[in-house]
Order: structure tokens, then sequence, then C-alpha cells
């Protein structure tokens, strides 16, 4: 009797951990999917989603359930679907926030409650220095170096006089601050922006009053097209030009804007025309799955998955012991889009990054076309004060 209770005992533990092993890892994303930079978010998402796709339902042949959440662009909103996620449905493994403002709100939350937060585009300076955390990962880059490139790729051209325009928060401050850190010139006027402002009138005014050499502008998703279209209709495009990072410039802006585009100056990590193995495929097979061209966010989206699939298939899907999901995060040996990549001792990127330019292609439609690297291996300004 105490033999057969012994054995179903046991066959009943078997049974529950072979449950137990079989459940899905929860991955949450809090992203942003709706209002004019819903497709930031979507991108991310669907990006995302394609590596899981592309490997039966996992990461690193480990079972995910991503549960997606729109945060709107409301920090307030970011930070209630957190609190959720941890209380509610137990995750310890977030992704998917687009937006500095809204990492502000809900990354320390995370954080703060045990959380892995492993992000595909938000990388507010805040938390790169003296407030980086072990549990913090970011595979897009750092806002002040992203909007760098563009400083250097300015000086680059030869321009001596910029005047520059960002919305006014966190990423927008970043910006302009990672612009003039590696521009060699002088600043001619310096504007902060609404973050929902989409009539730059009063705007365009003060750029023909200063008259630069240079024009530089971070305004990501709908307000980026918005800046464009009426840069264009002021006459500005043809007298002053414009030098800018790919958030303002990303493939659905070019879509979206067309002709005021071309020959503008941009710079960034990543370009559908990047030539290694990894990027060709993911092109090919996002095209292919939904339809249209991928954006940036789409590739740090991809990028994002195939991070955290490394260091799953490292772990064996553990992501309760923190210390193993980071060590095997910060080991990863994944093939990104970008070509070269790793984490610096912050835990953010260090990636080469690479001049373009809007030109016509050979059947004559507009594209962005990558000239030539700006920067190799390159990390950031804050690594040094982060103490991991």
């Amino acid at each position: 009797m105490l033999k057969s209770l012994l054995s179903t005992a046991v066959a009943a533990t078997l049974c529950t951990s072979a449950a137990l092993a079989a459940d899905p890892v929860k991955i949450g994303m809090i992203t942003t999917l709706s209002g004019p930079a819903g497709y930031l978010g979507q991108d991310i998402r669907d990006g995302f989603q394609l590596a899981i796709d592309m490997e039966g339902g996992k990461l690193g042949d480990v079972p995910v359930d991503v549960l997606v959440e729109d945060d709107a662009l409301k920090p307030g909103s970011g930070r209630q679907i957190a609190d959720r996620f941890l209380n509610d449905e137990g995750v310890k493994l977030f992704t998917g926030i687009v937006f500095s403002n809204v990492a502000g709100a809900t990354v320390p939350e995370i954080l703060d409650a045990g959380a892995i937060f492993v992000s595909p585009n938000a990388g507010p300076s805040e938390f790169a220095g003296k407030e980086c955390h072990k549990n913090y990962f970011v595979l897009s880059w750092l806002t002040d170096t992203m909007q760098g490139s563009a400083g250097r790729n300015a000086s680059d051209l030869g321009y001596k006089n910029a005047f520059v325009l960002a919305p006014n928060y966190q990423a927008g401050k970043d910006a302009i601050t990672g612009f003039k850190r590696y521009f060699d010139g002088e600043i001619a006027g310096e504007i902060y922006t609404r973050l929902d402002q989409t009539d730059f009138a009063a705007e365009m005014a003060q750029i023909k009053a200063a008259n630069p050499d240079v024009v530089f502008q971070f305004q990501p998703g709908g307000l980026g097209i918005a800046f464009l279209r009426q840069y264009q209709q002021a006459g500005l495009l043809g007298s002053i030009p414009m030098v800018i990072a790919e958030p303002s410039m990303d493939h659905a802006i070019l879509k979206a804007v067309g002709d005021a585009a071309e020959g503008l100056n941009v710079s960034g990590a990543w370009n559908v025309d990047l030539d290694n193995d990894t990027n060709r495929a993911f092109v090919a097979s996002f095209e292919e799955a939904y339809g249209r061209a991928p954006t940036m966010y789409a590739a740090q989206g991809y990028d994002t998955a195939l991070a955290i699939a490394s260091a799953l298939k490292e772990t064996g899907g553990d992501v309760d012991d923190t210390e193993a999901f980071r060590a095997a995060m910060l080991a990863t040996e994944f093939q990104s889009t970008r070509g070269s990549f790793s984490f610096g001792t912050n835990q953010h990127p260090v990636q080469d990054w690479y001049a373009m330019q809007v030109v016509r292609d050979d059947a004559g439609k507009l594209a962005l076309k990558t000239r030539k690297q700006l920067m190799a291996a390159h990390g950031d300004p804050f690594a040094a004060d982060c103490d991991l």
C-alpha cells in the first residue's frame, strides 16, 4: 500500500513538473500602438513576433507567450500595465517601450519588482550612467548617441552653424545634447517643441531669421512627417540643408513625405541595405509576412527577440534566476541585423554607425542608401559612470 502511494505521489510530481516545464515564458510587451507614433510600436511588435514565428512559436527553443498592451504614449498607462503584468500575470521579463517618458515612469516599477527589462527602442540617458541597473538592457541605442551620430555627420559634411529642434521631453533633451556633443560647429538657435505639436509655423519663421548652415531636428513618427512637409512648404528645403538621425527619417516617414525627403542626409545604426546574412533574411521575411518594408523599429524588435532567445536558450527558459539570465545576455553572440554588436559595461550597445542619404534608386524610387561608416564599435559617454 505504501509503495503504491509513493508511486502515485512520484507520478503526480513528475506530471506536475512536466506541465510546469511546458508552460511558456511570459513576456510583457508594453508599447505605443495608437496615435501618430503608433506605427513605431507596431513595427517593434511585428519584428519581435517575426522572430518567434520563424522559430515556430519559440525563442531559443523555449515556448513563449507575448502579452501585448498599448501604452498610448502615456507614462501613467505604461506604469499601470506593468503593475498588472507583474501582479496579475506573474511576468518577469518585459520589453516594448518606445518613448523615454513612458520608460521613465515604467522601468523603475519593473526593476523594483525584481523583473527584467530589455529595451527595443527607448534609451534615456538617466538609466545609462549612475542609475544603470543589472536587470536593464538596451538593444537599440542611447538617444544621446543616435542623435550624436547626426552631429558627427554634420561635421563630416562640413557644416559650421546649426539650428536645432526637438520635443520637450527626456529624449528630446538627450537628442540636442547628443547632437551638440558630436558637432564641431556653433549653434545658431535651439528650440524645444511640444511632444504633441503638429504646427511648426513659428519654428519655421525662427529658422528663416537665423539663416543657419544646416538644421538638425528630432521629431519622431508622425511629428517628423508634419515637420518635413511644413519645412518644404515654407520654402526652406531648397535653401537650408537638413541633417537628421534615422528616427526622423525612417522608411515609413520616407514613404509618407515623398519628394520632400530627397537629398536629406541621415545617420543611424541600421538600414535595409546593410550587407549581412541576418539583415537580408530579416528584410525579406518581414516584407513577406507583413507586406511592407521594415523600419529601424522593426529591426530593433527583431534583434531584441534574438538576444532574448539567446539568453533563454542558455538558461533553459529560466527568468526567475535573474543573475543567470543577465550572465547569458551579456555573453550573447546573436547575429544582429546591424552586424557588429556587443554590450558595453552599462548594458547598452557598442555598435557601428552609418551615414546615409535619401536618393533615387535604379527604378527612380526614393530610398535610404548607406554612404559610409561614421563610427565603428562605438559605445556611449555614460558607460564610465555605471558601476555594475
